[in-house]
């Protein structure tokens, strides 16, 4: 699918089977693979679109929709690939009341689909590899954004001594984020309190030892970018944003691209949320050079092997 078209006179938006087709397409570019066993052998049954798995050992049927986001759902898969293409080329995000009125379903099945869509936007795990490399900049820096619940805001800074006058970002969610300048990708995390401890796990976890760290003048990183080929900093505080190659500015950009689309679109988000919302923001990003036809492809793919099981949209 081509920017600028309108994409939704495409045939998998209005008929279950071609609809079909094109999920088979985006999740099987090779055909059929057994989601049980991952076995290429199967067979057609007479029900249209389910197959059977052609190993001994296994011999279970399957659709497109085993084992993925979209399991046990009972909306039709047009509804689901309107769904996936608006959420892969919006770029500051499609709410489940936009999905209600534009798919004419019920709210709690716009919000079933709403945040499984996010799911499988989501990436993680053990094997995402390292940011950066020798000589690569990783920027790094955090931010707040949303009130905190009155049961969760906090009386005392982190070093012990109580609040002297509202903070900014004293009782607001905060959030980690990490750019790689060489591939231009971003990941980003909610934590509870973004100290210095917090911060290190997320930078080594997810930073190559040998990479550049970018970071503000904030005290946070001062121990952690010993760990690293070397921590360059810019002076915020003296105006100073970019010294050489030396900024964060790729890394901000990122966070306004999420908290204009989290103020304009979503307007709300429970803390609970959240990650799946910061997950939806990074899929965009890290896709931003792809089609909205491929980002969509790409996310459906994403949904294999992955399930929420919580039944109520709160």
């Amino acid at each position: 699918m081509a920017r600028g078209k309108n994409t939704f006179k495409e045939a998998h938006f209005h008929n279950e089977k071609a609809a079909r087709a094109w999920f088979e397409a985006a999740r099987w570019p090779h055909g059929p693979v057994c989601p049980h066993c991952g076995s290429l052998k199967h067979y057609a049954t007479k029900k249209a679109g389910r197959y059977r798995c052609g190993e001994k050992e296994c011999r279970k049927d399957y659709t497109v929709m085993t084992k993925s986001v979209m399991e046990r759902s009972h909306a039709p898969l047009t509804s689901w690939a309107t769904a996936f293409h608006l959420y892969a080329s919006s770029k500051k995000g499609f709410t489940a009341t936009q999905l209600e009125r534009h798919l004419g379903c019920e709210y709690n099945t716009a919000w079933f689909i709403h945040h499984r869509v996010m799911e499988a936007m989501r990436r993680g795990g053990l094997d995402l590899p390292p940011m950066g490399g020798p000589g690569s900049p990783v920027e790094v820096d955090e931010t707040y954004f949303g009130n905190l619940p009155e049961s969760k805001r906090r009386t005392k800074t982190t070093s012990g001594r109580p609040f002297l006058k509202k903070g900014r970002a004293a009782n607001k969610r905060a959030i980690v984020a990490l750019v790689d300048r060489s591939t231009g990708n971003v990941r980003s995390f909610h934590v509870p309190t973004a100290d210095a401890a917090a911060v290190a796990k997320i930078v080594r976890e997810n930073v190559h030892h040998e990479s550049r760290l970018h970071t503000d003048e904030s005290k946070l990183y001062i121990t952690l970018g010993k760990e690293f080929a070397a921590h360059e900093t810019v002076n915020h505080g003296a105006k100073e944003y970019a010294r050489g190659d030396v900024t964060t500015n790729t890394v901000e950009g990122y966070f306004g691209i999420f908290k204009r689309g989290m103020r304009g679109n979503y307007q709300h988000c429970a803390e609970k949320n959240l990650h799946r919302y910061l997950a939806e923001f990074d899929f965009r990003y890290n896709t931003r050079t792809l089609t909205d036809g491929e980002r969509a492809a790409l996310a459906v793919r994403g949904g294999e092997g992955k399930r929420l099981t919580y039944r109520q949209p709160r």
